[in-house]
């Protein structure tokens, strides 16, 4: 492997590390910014929520743009945008300007995963994509256990807004190594003109992809696992400061622990997927983080959180590469870049739709009780649509 293509990886890493952490940032300094900003819940929510609005209406379009568009341009630009969207949070002073300044995080984000992963792809060799994307995935679930040590740690010293400077100028020195390190691949004139002729088609894929049974099934599970993982990660650190009255630094840690054992789900669970089938693994998932959100407030206590937060990653770190390994299980190898992209629209309105419902219940009940058991539901209901699949005739194996 060429040594430029380590450089690559490793930019590509930062940049997955960053645009995560940021993302799920909110949740780790939301308990400090409602009592700053005066904002409740559904306020909350809805700021988070329209986050996730940007990134799932321009996820799938940078996705496709990324074959067309030169790459090392797009990801310093849009990371930069992650990044300065981070920093200007902490010159928030109310819901609008939080509103405003989040979205626009979620906007430099878009760019911060499909562009990546298909770099990647294009500097390996075929026999080390995998090896090559898992590495660059671990950049998620290394980074929200170091943030999640350090925010507390900064907040103590001086307010959330520092928080939101510190991962801003981290967004921009991203922004900056991948000016520096990313190289676009060579594309011959043939492969652009090819390119060009496979984003003219790609309506009529997806209009291929929604007639077909499996596309649905997954499609909608995926759903209620966004709307699943956007409970704890909007609410837990809030929950654990009000509703148990443990310290703010304790509190935080409880995401990072979700998204440190999510790297075991991803290499026990993801592993078990190529034998025992990616449906019957989704399945599991779905019913751990499902009874992982009953556990958040039938074991009210500092350790019992840190238990059921680590039983959560496990499902949590898995559903994601399985899903994607579903994708080429299911459907033509050509047109798993076209049906991960539509799930990640599917994906994006359980994401939008969570964070709102679930603050308006709390702010209407003052209990956090219903929101979590609505990740109950969530997760039952994604594993009794993906059960329809184990009887289908057109379920798949791996292998």
């Amino acid at each position: 492997m060429r040594r430029r293509a380590y450089a690559i990886i490793m930019a590509c890493f930062f940049t997955v590390s960053i645009a995560y952490s940021i993302r799920y940032s909110y949740g780790m300094l939301l308990p400090e910014m409602l009592k700053d900003l005066n904002i409740s819940k559904t306020q909350a929510g809805t700021i988070y929520a329209f986050y996730f609005v940007i990134y799932t209406v321009f996820t799938p379009v940078l996705g496709t743009l990324s074959d067309l568009f030169n790459y090392r341009l797009l990801l310093s630009l849009f990371t930069a945008l992650l990044g300065f969207g981070a920093l200007l949070m902490a010159f928030a002073t109310g819901f609008a300007q939080a509103f405003l300044f989040f979205s626009l995080a979620g906007f430099g984000h878009a760019a911060c995963w499909a562009p990546v992963a298909s770099l990647v792809q294009k500097w390996v060799p075929d026999n080390k994509r995998g090896m090559a994307l898992s590495f660059v995935t671990m950049g998620i679930g290394l980074g929200l256990p170091v943030w999640g040590t350090v925010l507390p740690m900064i907040v103590a010293a001086t307010d959330w807004r520092a928080g939101w400077t510190a991962l801003g100028f981290f967004g921009i020195g991203v922004a900056l190594m991948n000016a520096v390190l990313i190289r676009n691949p060579t594309a011959p004139d043939a492969e652009q003109a090819t390119a060009i002729s496979k984003f003219r088609q790609i309506l009529p894929i997806y209009k291929a992809l929604m007639k077909q049974k499996p596309f649905w099934f997954i499609g909608t599970a995926y759903l209620l696992a966004g709307f699943n993982v956007l409970i704890p990660f909007t609410f837990l650190s809030v929950y654990a400061t009000e509703d148990l009255g443990l310290d703010y630094a304790v509190a935080t840690r409880f995401v990072g622990i979700i998204a440190f054992f999510g790297i075991a789900g991803q290499l026990v669970l993801g592993t078990l997927s190529d034998s025992l089938g990616r449906i019957r693994v989704l399945i599991l998932c779905s019913l751990i983080m499902g009874s992982g959100c009953l556990g958040m407030i039938f074991l009210p206590s500092e350790w019992g959180l840190y238990v059921i937060a680590a039983f959560y990653g496990l499902g949590y770190g898995a559903i994601w590469p399985v899903y994607a390994a579903a994708a080429s299980d299911f459907f033509r190898k050509d047109q798993t870049g076209s049906v991960v992209g539509l799930w990640t629209v599917y994906l994006g309105v359980g994401s939008i739709i969570s964070p709102i419902i679930c603050g308006w219940t709390i702010d209407q009940t003052g209990t956090y009780t219903l929101a979590f058991l609505m990740g109950l539901v969530s997760g039952i209901l994604a594993a009794l649509v993906l059960i329809r699949l184990l009887s289908s005739d057109c379920l798949q194996t791996s292998g």
